[in-house]
């Protein structure tokens, strides 16, 4: 546990041994040993600035990709507000978003402004934070497709904004580094019809309801498509749809997503989600790579 007298005052809001399982959407795992939610930008800045430097920092959204493990998560987490999630546009085409912002907020917002392409930002369940890091898609098309620039705070207190091409997006990944906390990015779209826009975002979220248990404690896809195939019809030639351990299952709905039933421990999910990976090795020789994020001590 790190001191308290090591800590930096803030003017947000510093809790020790934070549960973190109401903030994820398994709604399990263990404690952060520190929760940040800062006031505004310059007190996440000064806070990091003042951080002990081997101190870890986290930033987490709204947890959809994410296992927290029941060991906690050591250091700290940062989780960005209410004051981290305007939206304003900058031109006909062009929207800077706060990195607590979700992607139903940016693509509605898109909407009303007109702008198209943004409308997949509908399908993505997380904030901007989030899939600027991961470079989040849907529908066939990702946060690479539409991102300008963003701004961070890197660990160390410094504020950057780095244009698209430095963040060196490949599929489900870019290079914002370890303790970094995105706070903005600058999303470009073009020209279009605020209804047709509408229309798209509404066929989205039907999609999404019927082929995804989105009213389930779930963590969203749980792993990458391996280039020319889809994961969850290699997990279902495997056997794996139905599977379960302990309080975990994989989805019947759609088998490239794990279900808590209730009670599951983080330990039995990613546990389930290895199994899977066994089975779908054993099965057609490919190895899937986890898309969510399994952090903090087992």
């Amino acid at each position: 546990m790190t001191a308290v007298a090591t800590m930096p005052s803030v003017r947000g809001r510093l809790t020790p041994n934070a549960p973190l399982a109401s903030l994820v959407w398994f709604k399990s795992g263990g404690s952060a040993e520190w929760l940040f939610e800062p006031r505004d930008e310059d007190d996440l800045v000064s806070f990091l600035r003042e951080l002990d430097p081997s101190v870890r920092v986290m930033a987490l959204g709204l947890g959809s990709n994410l296992i927290v493990r029941d060991g906690g998560v050591p250091g700290v987490v940062v989780r960005l507000g209410k004051s981290f999630a305007k939206i304003d546009r900058i031109d006909e085409t062009t929207l800077r978003c706060g990195g607590g912002a979700s992607g139903i907020l940016v693509s509605s917002s898109a909407r009303d402004a007109g702008i198209a392409g943004l409308e997949f930002l509908r399908g993505i369940p997380g904030t901007v934070g989030g899939f600027v890091r991961m470079n989040g898609g849907a529908y066939g098309r990702e946060v690479s497709d539409i991102l300008v620039s963003a701004r961070l705070v890197l660990r160390s207190g410094e504020v950057v904004e780095w244009p698209r091409d430095k963040l060196g997006y490949t599929y489900r990944h870019s290079d914002v580094p370890t303790g970094a906390v995105v706070i903005e990015a600058v999303f470009r779209g073009e020209p279009g019809d605020p209804e047709a826009i509408g229309a798209e975002m509404d066929a989205i979220a039907r999609a999404r309801e019927e082929s995804q248990p989105l009213r389930s404690r779930t963590g969203g896809s749980t792993f990458k498509n391996p280039p020319g195939h889809k994961a969850w019809a290699l997990i279902d030639a495997a056997e794996c749809r139905g599977l379960t351990i302990g309080g975990a299952q994989v989805s019947e709905k759609h088998c490239n997503f794990l279900l808590n039933l209730g009670s599951a421990t983080s330990a039995e999910i990613e546990a389930l989600g290895e199994e899977v990976r066994r089975r779908v090795e054993a099965k057609t020789h490919i190895k899937l790579e986890w898309e969510i994020q399994r952090v903090g001590n087992e």
